[in-house]
């Protein structure tokens, strides 16, 4: 499998992932509720990168990537193992710069999402579930095609695309005293880390996290980089341990993480389908059920919650 970085982005990097993107990506849209306010006590912008392209945040760190590979090796492709909106994301990415895309997915994979990737134009390889096969079978793609390993998180060009979201967010809702993302591999909480302490290093940035799948929380309790052991969540998007960057960033930043139960998590999901007539994935409601919970005190604060995604297999709804 090829090498990839581990370094942070820096500010710069994202800002100029912002420019390399904006005629690619959607800047989306930042929404209100009054409901949601009143049941918060504070006033929530939404940040809906449900309304990406591919249906998630995924996107921005895919094309920032994919747009920075020379014409040698993108014309050999770009490879990845996943079965969910990273796998979506570098598929549409490869299909913009007109390369082949092959992309490894379990075959408990949902069949909604292996459909999507294969009409995004990419190929898909099919694995066992296990961590080890998914990446032996990648090492087998990348042998035979020569395409490059594009990571889901663990790469600084795809944190400085991830970064992105939360440059926007803080154009469209200024004075921010708090923004809120889920947490899995770190990608989206390491770029929003970076781009909002660059530049208002007053505004906090908190991190949501299941009970069921909380590596990232005992990771930094322990001080060491904990793995995903059979985690269970119904956030099927935040599954994964948390990668080298993310530990790295969340450490040097002292960034807070606050655990949710699923519970809450279906409660959250439902209230923004119900009330912002918003479809989003458990794992986007993750950090609205954070800031829901006794946990935050957010009472007459400014709060920026992303919204990662919204790719929900309809046949298997929580509700």
């Amino acid at each position: 499998m090829a090498a990839y970085m581990i370094q942070a982005p820096t500010i710069n990097e994202i800002r100029d992932a912002r420019v390399r993107i904006r005629d690619i990506a959607h800047i989306t849209p930042v929404l209100t509720s009054d409901t949601l306010d009143r049941l918060s006590g504070a006033s929530l912008f939404f940040k809906c990168e449900n309304l990406q392209k591919g249906g998630a945040f995924k996107f921005r760190g895919a094309t920032n990537t994919v747009a920075q590979l020379s014409d040698e090796d993108a014309a050999r492709g770009v490879a990845t193992h996943s079965s969910g909106n990273h796998a979506q994301a570098l598929a549409i990415a490869a299909r913009e710069r007109g390369i082949p895309a092959f992309i490894v997915m379990p075959k408990s994979a949902p069949a909604v999402k292996r459909a999507a990737v294969l009409g995004y134009g990419a190929e898909v390889i099919p694995c066992e579930s296990t961590q080890v096969a998914r990446e032996a079978m990648l090492n087998k793609v990348v042998a035979r095609t020569g395409a490059t390993f594009i990571h889901p998180y663990d790469d600084p060009r795809v944190v400085a695309g991830q970064g992105t979201a939360a440059l926007e967010l803080m154009d469209q809702a200024p004075e921010l005293d708090l923004i809120i993302t889920p947490i899995g591999g770190g990608g989206l909480i390491s770029g929003t880390t970076i781009a909002v302490h660059a530049t208002q290093p007053n505004t906090e940035v908190v991190a949501g996290e299941p009970f069921g799948a909380d590596e990232a929380y005992r990771s930094l309790k322990s001080g060491q980089r904990l793995p995903s052991i059979e985690p269970k969540t119904i956030a099927d998007g935040l599954l994964t341990g948390i990668g080298a960057i993310g530990f790295h960033v969340l450490t040097s930043h002292g960034i807070r993480i606050v655990r949710v139960t699923d519970e809450q998590i279906v409660d959250a999901m439902r209230l923004v389908w119900e009330r912002m007539k918003l479809i989003i994935e458990p794992s986007a409601a993750v950090p609205l059920a954070a800031a829901l919970g006794a946990e935050m005190e957010i009472q007459g604060k400014r709060v920026g919650i992303i919204f990662s995604g919204g790719n929900v297999d309809l046949g298997r709804l929580p509700f």
